[in-house]
């Protein structure tokens, strides 16, 4: 609820005097009056009431408005009274919140066929395509997205989308591609359509044929991959900018899909190479638990750098959790690994600011003290990205904190372990987090964020924000990059996960306001949709770049938290990083490392 808004005054009427009966019979007349009267009125307020109980319970979230406009009733609650609420076993379908979402998908999917097809990025204002390299697409639109249109049910799309794929996309590029984006979109995305299309030959074909093409990537003497592949001449490659560095994330996300690759085909070569990776980071670890953001290739060690759970380190966190779930439940080395870091997230990045106490993540940076030492710097500062992490703490409670499976929908406290309750309370604190920085002109998160704390200086300006604020942004000035809204996918992500995990209809309320404000301040009339450079700017600018990510995961999130449980059940898939959905399956290599 806002802090300006108003508070409702209740209006007290002067109480009527009854007026004294001078005998008996008239006391009894009037006696008799009220009875009658009483029977009518019960007669007359029994069926209003009764309606106006239907009714709210077939439309609790109108309810909760009035509640909220009238009494001042807070969406914002503590964790608690989730706990509390009954059981869910099903949770059914929104269908015209989650159809609505189906015609921006198509509003962006259709512009980018008349366009851009087959193009790896789409520029909605200029309306054109461009590829990742001079050399040519690796389809990353196409095959990033292919999964969303099959579960949508868009059969005429993805009959198109099918074969674009069987007849134009070719991974023979004489140039240098991301070892991790590819892995995650374009391996992640054909894996996701083959189970999704009941296995269909062709997306499997394709998917052997890349990863054929990148497995030399691993070829270093760590074992960790290079960051940078020619798919043509098949050679990893390094970076210019961090020469002999590799980010911990890209290094420790590719396991999903190269673990169900070799799942698939039989072929163990795939799963060793990414099983060696965590093998080496494990033997890696830093004393505090925590990883810095750069590992050194060849040596295999960290390299001093900072240590936060957004850029180039968010989905390590992520993919800890998800590895032990891939294999359903198997393998213990990853489970004791998230757990291992889940403390030490605790332990030192999990913060509260100045004002409401939100709950949010800090990053370390290191510095060299005057006589050489190492120290580290603790800053309030959170991406955008962090977002998704709320949604998998809250996961990982249910999984890997859990007396028993299966636990309640919302788990009941002593259904999981104190640790379990920690990272519960945790994740619905942090989800709590993200969606109050949508609370912006627009609706729209930023980029980045910055929390307030004591030594910030900021108590003497007049308009100095409560709890948290953009870094740069003054009026007057073009906009810093903090301040920008990319279309991503993170808040919704873990709104999806938060309701399937509880039932609770503020989280779908939220991720509908947040579909309404990508509607109003993102649409392009044309077709598509466009990053917006300040998202306390209204009317938003708009600047002519549509990420992949908005139709593989932001409306594919949107799409799932809107439909009905049994799609995707959260107990048979796991989904990668770019929200491709992959089962659960059962190994039948052993984990070779402990």
């Amino acid at each position: 609820m806002s802090e300006v808004r108003a508070r409702k005054k209740l209006r007290k009427d002067p109480p009527k005097k009854i007026p004294e009966v001078a005998n008996k019979r008239q006391k009894d007349q009037v006696a008799n009056a009220g009875v009658a009267s009483s029977f009518s009125s019960t007669l007359f307020w029994v069926p209003i009431v009764l309606a106006a109980l239907i009714y709210g319970y077939l439309n609790p979230a109108i309810i909760i408005g009035f509640l909220d406009e009238w009494i001042g009733f807070s969406e914002h609650y503590d964790a608690g009274p989730v706990a509390n609420q009954p059981n869910l076993a099903h949770l059914q379908a929104e269908i015209s919140r989650r159809d609505a979402v189906v015609t921006a998908f198509k509003h962006s999917w259709h512009a980018y066929e008349r366009d851009a097809m087959g193009d790896d990025e789409y520029h909605p204002l200029s309306q054109k395509g461009s590829n990742l390299t001079e050399a040519g697409g690796i389809g990353y639109m196409v095959v990033d997205v292919i999964d969303t249109l099959q579960l949508m049910g868009l059969q005429e799309e993805y009959s198109r989308a099918r074969n674009w794929v069987a007849n134009e996309l070719s991974f023979d590029r004489d140039d240098n591609f991301s070892t991790f984006e590819t892995t995650i979109r374009v391996l992640g995305g054909l894996l996701s359509a083959y189970h999704l299309s009941g296995e269909d030959s062709l997306y499997l074909e394709k998917a052997t044929g890349l990863a054929n093409r990148m497995l030399p990537a691993f070829d270093t003497l760590s074992g960790l991959p290079l960051p940078v592949i020619n798919l043509a001449e098949r050679k990893g490659l390094q970076t210019t900018d961090f020469p002999g560095l590799t980010s911990v994330a890209e290094v420790a996300t590719l396991q999903l899909e190269f673990r169900y690759l070799s799942h698939l085909t039989g072929n163990d070569e795939y799963w060793h190479a990414v099983e060696k990776v965590m093998q080496v980071v494990k033997a890696a670890r830093l004393p505090h638990g925590l990883a810095s953001v750069f590992l050194q290739i060849d040596e295999g060690q960290y390299y001093t750098s900072a240590i936060r759970l957004g850029s180039r380190g968010d989905s390590f966190y992520e993919y800890l959790l998800k590895q032990y779930l891939q294999t359903n439940s198997s393998e213990k080395v990853y489970r004791n690994m998230y757990d291992d870091a889940m403390e030490a997230v605790h332990t030192y990045l999990i913060q509260q600011s100045m004002g409401n106490k939100m709950t949010y993540t800090s990053e370390l940076i290191p510095e060299d003290g005057a006589n050489g030492e190492l120290s580290w710097r603790l800053t309030p500062k959170q991406d955008h990205l962090v977002c998704f992490f709320g949604g998998s703490l809250m996961l990982g409670a249910t999984r890997t904190g859990a007396v028993a499976q299966p636990v309640s929908v919302p788990p009941r406290q002593e259904e999981l372990t104190a640790t379990g309750w920690r990272d519960w309370k945790t994740g619905l604190e942090l989800v709590k987090t993200c969606m109050n920085t949508h609370d912006t002109a627009t609706g729209l998160a930023p980029e980045i964020v910055y929390f307030r704390v004591p030594s910030d200086g900021m108590d003497g300006y007049a308009m100095a924000p409560a709890d948290w604020y953009i870094k740069g942004a003054a009026p007057g000035v073009f906009p810093p990059y903090d301040a920008r809204y990319m279309l991503r996918p993170e808040t919704v992500e873990s709104l999806f996960i938060a309701y399937r995990l509880t039932g609770d209809q503020l989280y779908r309320d939220h991720g509908w306001r947040i579909f309404q404000a990508i509607e109003k301040h993102c649409r392009v009339e044309s077709g598509g949709y466009a990053t917006i450079i300040n998202v306390d700017e209204s009317p938003a600018r708009q600047e002519d770049k549509m990420e992949t990510f908005f139709l593989s995961e932001t409306l594919k999130y949107l799409f799932l938290l809107f439909e009905s449980s049994d799609v995707i059940p959260l107990d048979k898939y796991v989904l990668n990083t770019e929200a491709h959905p992959l089962p659960i399956f059962n190994p039948t290599i052993r984990t070779g490392f402990t």
